[in-house]
């Protein structure tokens, strides 16, 4: 009985030992970045310079914002795909 379990435990460790390589690739950046913008405003017909004035800083302010946030996303991106690299040479 010891020689079954010695020669089941031998084929079990044997089987351990095969070393298959594994690549890991590091995901492609989307096409279409997902980071929502909120919607600029607009204006009616009838509003006072004022409003014009205020609805333009707004949207400008809106508009850069996402700006920032989209390069920001770029530039984490590529210093993660640049540490994943760096690490799996």
């Amino acid at each position: 009985m010891n020689k079954y379990l010695a020669s089941f435990l031998l084929i079990l460790m044997s089987g351990c030992s095969t070393v298959v390589p594994v690549t890991v690739k590091f995901p492609d950046a989307p096409d279409v970045i997902k980071i929502k913008c909120p919607q600029l405003k607009t204006l009616n017909e009838e509003a006072k310079l004022s409003d014009i004035a205020k609805t333009v800083t707004e949207n400008y302010t809106t508009y850069y914002e996402c700006a920032v946030r989209n390069d920001a996303w770029i530039k984490w991106y590529e210093t993660q795909k640049t540490i994943f690299e760096k690490l799996n040479k």
